[in-house]
This record gives structure tokens, C-alpha cells and sequence, in this order.
């Protein structure tokens, strides 16, 4: 599945200070404080502190949108007109074969013809594609969704970036720049679009139980939270499609675990859960290829086989101190 990156070119300098290294070494008597039950309530204190609280509960005071501040801040997009979306890039993973890349590449250029692409392939027959504003990146074969995901985003420098799968068209009513000016008026948020007509999204709930047997995570699929304030057309909900446009620095902080090499959507915002703050909207919208008949080595790597599925629950259970996930 290809990565699709449409962003925002953004430059940042950094200051590293360095600092001498202490250590103190402290000797106290027996304090009624330090007990084994206060010292649990502490710790659940902060264990639900983290769980509940993210970036998005802080004030956030943003500068004017000013042309003398572009890139930092983005641009304007102005309603009722036509905006250019400087520096957009389309990141990619090649799975599906690269007559698809090729009806995809040429349905973005009838559309946005100056936007890069950048493709991470993991094929064992990959060829060559190029062409202007085209990074294509060979991997080793068959290193999975999440390694060529990594490495795509990892190429991006622009603001956004717009994902989608390598089997999907552009069509007339794949506006990004649509999409671009609802997460211009709303600070932290990425967007899902509609594919083919069918909206998809999902909910997460979390429960957090104890400790000791850890917590339940419950995926309840076309369940929403609420309407986005000022945007009828986009619902809050915690994941969205594989045709989304995101902020590239907020996916860089979740990333993606390398270690889940086959079907891996959901689990990207299992891992953001807490930190993503997610939407989908149904009046932008992406294409779909029409089927064909897929290799027995595509319908190999493509399915996951039952092992597959039961190392990414023993994943999920270690990782996220989890006792059960359901799926509704």
C-alpha cells in the first residue's frame, strides 16, 4: 500500500544545550508517605494521568497566519477560490503491482501536476519509476506495511502528507486542498477522507483496568463521537480509511512498529490513542482500481495467516499492557 504524502514544505532549526550530569543521593527515615499502598495510588495517579491526558488539553496560542511566516504556519486558503497546495508530497508502498502505481501516478498528475511522490517499494520484481518530482526507494523484498511506511514518511519534509493505497485514482472530487482547510482551522487534527463512496471509521475505547491483569481496548467500527464544531461534513472518531491527509510531525511521534509486516491499519491508531486527534469527512473522496486477479505470492503476503494474527495480539497484550481487544 502506497504512502501518500501531500505536505507543507517546513523548516526548524534546533539548539542543543548541554548540561553537566548530578547525582544526588538522598537518606531519609521510614515515612508513613512511602508505604506500599500510597506508592500504588501514586503510581495509578500518574499511570491514569498519562492515559487521559495529552497535548490537546493545553492552551494553544497560535501566531498570526502571516506570508512572512509561511512555511512555519502554513498558508491561507481562501474560500470561494482556487489555492495552490505548495509543496505537497505523495509518499507510497508498492504492494499491489506496478501496473496499479502507474494509474495511480497518472490520475494525481491530471489533478496535481507539480505535488511530489515518493514510493517505498518492497516488491521481488521492482521496476524502476521515474519521472519528475518522483523519489522511488527499493527495499528489500517484502519487509511489510509498516517498515515501507516508516520509511516514506521519514522522506518528507513538508507539513502534510496525504496517505492512500497504491490500487486507489485520483478523481475530480479528490480536493485536498479541501481537506487542508479544515486542518488549518483546527489545530492537532488529521483527516479521513471517503473511498469508492464508503466512508469508513472506527472508535476506540479504552478501559484501563488494573495493574496487574492490564486494561481492555474495545474497536467499534462507523461509531462516532461527535460533529466537528464548524464542520458538519467531518465526524471525530479515533481512526479513519487508508486515505487520509495527516500532520507529518504528529504520525513521526507514533510512527510505525516495524514489526507488524501485514495488515496493520487499526494498530497505527491503537498506538496514537491518547495523542491523535482524528476526523473523518465525507466530501472529499478518492477512487478505487477495479479488482483483478491477484499471484498466489500477492494473496501470500497480502492475507496474514493465523500465526500472523496471533504474534500481533501478543504484541498488542505486551506492549499496551492489554488483557483482551475486541472488534465490533
Amino acid at each position: 500500500s502506497f504512502n501518500l504524502s501531500f505536505l507543507l514544505m517546513s523548516v526548524s532549526s534546533g539548539l542543543h544545550l548541554v548540561v553537566d550530569t548530578l547525582v544526588f543521593i538522598f537518606i531519609k527515615f521510614h515515612d508513613p508517605a512511602s508505604s506500599p499502598s500510597r506508592i500504588h495510588l501514586h503510581s495509578h495517579y500518574f499511570y491514569s494521568f498519562n492515559r487521559t491526558n495529552s497535548v490537546l488539553t493545553k492552551l494553544l496560542l497560535a501566531s498570526p497566519n502571516s506570508p512572512l511566516q509561511y512555511p512555519m504556519q502554513g498558508f491561507t486558503v481562501r474560500p470561494l477560490t482556487s489555492t495552490p497546495i505548495p509543496g505537497m508530497v505523495h509518499s507510497l508502498q508498492l504492494y499491489q503491482g506496478h501496473i496499479k502505481l502507474k494509474v495511480l501516478v497518472n490520475s494525481i498528475r491530471m489533478f496535481y501536476d507539480n505535488i511530489s511522490i515518493i514510493i517505498a517499494d518492497d516488491s521481488f520484481e521492482p521496476q524502476k519509476m521515474t519521472g519528475e518530482h518522483i523519489q522511488h526507494y527499493i527495499m528489500p523484498p517484502a519487509q511489510g506495511w509498516f517498515a515501507g511506511r516508516n520509511l516514506a514518511v521519514s522522506q518528507v519534509t513538508t507539513k502534510y502528507f496525504l496517505w492512500v493505497d497504491d490500487d486507489f485514482v485520483f478523481t475530480k472530487d479528490t480536493k485536498i486542498e479541501q481537506l487542508v482547510e479544515v486542518m488549518e482551522a483546527v489545530p492537532e487534527l488529521d483527516l479521513g477522507g471517503t473511498v469508492h463512496g464508503a466512508q469508513f471509521y472506527f472508535s476506540l475505547i479504552y478501559d484501563e483496568g488494573n495493574d496487574k491483569e492490564g486494561g481492555c481496548l474495545y474497536r467499534r467500527s462507523r461509531e462516532k463521537y461527535h460533529h466537528l464544531p464548524g464542520h458538519p461534513q467531518c465526524v471525530m472518531v479515533s481512526g479513519v480509511i487508508n486515505f487520509f491527509l495527516a500532520r507529518t510531525d504528529a504520525v513521526q511521534r507514533v510512527g510505525f512498529d516495524p514489526k507488524l509486516q501485514r495488515v496493520a491499519h487499526s494498530e497505527f491508531f491503537m498506538d496514537g490513542l491518547g495523542s491523535l486527534m482524528v476526523a473523518s469527512c465525507n466530501h472529499v473522496s478518492i477512487g478505487h482500481q477495479q479488482k483483478n486477479g491477484k499471484s498466489g505470492l500477492y494473496s501470500k503476503y497480502r492475507h496474514p495467516s493465523n500465526s500472523d494474527q496471533e504474534f500481533k495480539y501478543q504484541l498488542h497484550f505486551f506492549k499496551n499492557n492489554l488483557k483482551c481487544i475486541l472488534f465490533g
